[in-house]
């Protein structure tokens, strides 16, 4: 599970900023199953995701694909007069019962550090270290003469973790499956999933095709029953269409006639319920984009619950819908410390991201009510008069 990731010079964030999802009022869990994540448009919320984003891209592709030659694929803070400072990406994870941190700074042409330490028995135990062509291996790290030949193999662009793992160091494995394996992205704008992968999801003999159809039910579109069509040979796209069957009639609809946020629900399910069955952490830019209110409610409320989260799963979420933070149907959806803010200097164009904690809210305070206020920060700007008045010099009158 994540425990915190802090990223520098990635896209808005000039400066470092830190995500915690460190418990705030209790230690009885490791990790928060949730961080909301709220801010006005254009505040940078989108670019904090895509920072870990990059990280994941990074740790996958950057020996197996990056060019030898080539540019790093960095996306660095863009009003810098002077030379450009490192990014930086660092994460602390729990995986297995061991506490790791990982992280590494680097620069369009090379990685300048590198670093991975372990904590197992609460002791920090050092992996590796890298700084610039210099690297360090613990003495946790076995068979020299192998990692001797990865130093030999490791390029200036290319990350020792992505390296190491594909030569297979056992030490380094857990850090690196998490970044391929239990994290999960879902951008604005982007088709979370294509029918034809739904349609492999919700088919009869998928082990959770039950599940997602009960799902669907539960939305409250008016499905009654999700079936799933065989190709036909005369087709042209020759690929398996999921066809829905709203209430008693004989009817038949694909999901292409849908709406978006039936859509929207029909390609986030399959993902949500990998993630909750297995553990990992899925990040949903603009969870309220398509969803209402009260089934993104409910989509967060799968994470928190422990019978239907028993793997320890996380949400990450940026959302503007201010009713999550004190909904009419539960008592508390989102804890105070599961709350985050970004921020954006206008002037400068520089993200600042902050916790609902720095505010030291207390248990009755009606948060939705305060935030939209601007107690906290973090909402747009906006005057009724300039919007009159760009309406009415349309036309150079009145």
């Amino acid at each position: 599970m994540l425990r915190s990731f802090r990223l520098g010079n990635h896209r808005s964030f000039r400066d470092e900023q830190e995500l915690l999802l460190m418990p705030a009022y209790s230690k009885d869990r490791l990790a928060l199953p949730v961080a909301a994540i709220y801010g006005a448009n254009a505040s940078g919320k989108s670019n904090l995701l895509d920072g870990l984003r990059f990280m994941a891209e990074a740790v996958r592709d950057s020996f197996a694909s990056w060019r030898p030659e080539g540019r790093i694929p960095l996306d660095p803070f863009r009003f810098v007069s002077a030379q450009d400072p490192p990014s930086v990406f660092v994460v602390e994870l729990v995986l297995e019962g061991v506490r790791y941190t990982y992280g590494f700074e680097m620069s369009h042409r090379r990685v300048l550090e590198e670093w991975l330490y372990s904590y197992p028995e609460k002791r920090k135990r050092v992996l590796f270290e890298r700084n610039g062509d210099e690297v360090k291996f613990g003495t946790s790290m076995p068979d020299r003469a192998k990692l001797d030949v990865l130093v030999k193999l490791l390029r200036p662009n290319s990350l020792l973790l992505s390296l190491a793992a594909q030569s297979n160091v056992a030490q380094v494995l857990p850090v690196f499956r998490w970044f391929t394996s239990a994290v999960w992205f879902r951008f604005a704008g982007e088709e979370p999933l294509s029918e034809e992968d739904i349609a492999e999801h919700f088919a009869g003999d998928s082990p959770m095709s039950k599940q997602l159809i009960d799902l669907v039910r539960a939305a409250d579109f008016g499905i009654s029953n999700v079936t799933v069509h065989a190709p036909h040979p005369q087709e042209d796209d020759g690929r398996p269409r999921v066809v829905v069957q709203h209430g008693g009639h004989s009817k038949l609809l694909w999901l292409g006639e849908e709406s978006a946020g039936t859509r929207s629900w029909f390609g986030l399910l399959p993902t949500a319920l990998t993630v909750l069955r297995d553990g990992g952490v899925l990040l949903i830019d603009e969870i309220d984009a398509s969803l209402h209110p009260l089934l993104a409610g409910r989509l967060v409320g799968l994470f928190k619950d422990l019978s239907t989260n028993p793997s320890g799963a996380q949400l990450i979420f940026t959302t503007h819908d201010a009713t999550l933070l004190h909904p009419p149907l539960a008592e508390e959806l989102l804890a105070r410390d599961e709350i985050w803010f970004v921020e954006k200097d206008s002037a400068t164009g520089v993200s600042r991201l902050y916790s609902l904690v720095d505010f030291k809210p207390r248990s009755e305070d009606n948060l939705e009510r305060r935030y939209l206020a601007g107690r906290y920060g973090a909402v747009p700007e906006l005057f009724e008069d300039r919007f009159a008045e760009a309406v009415r010099s349309a036309d150079g009158e009145a």
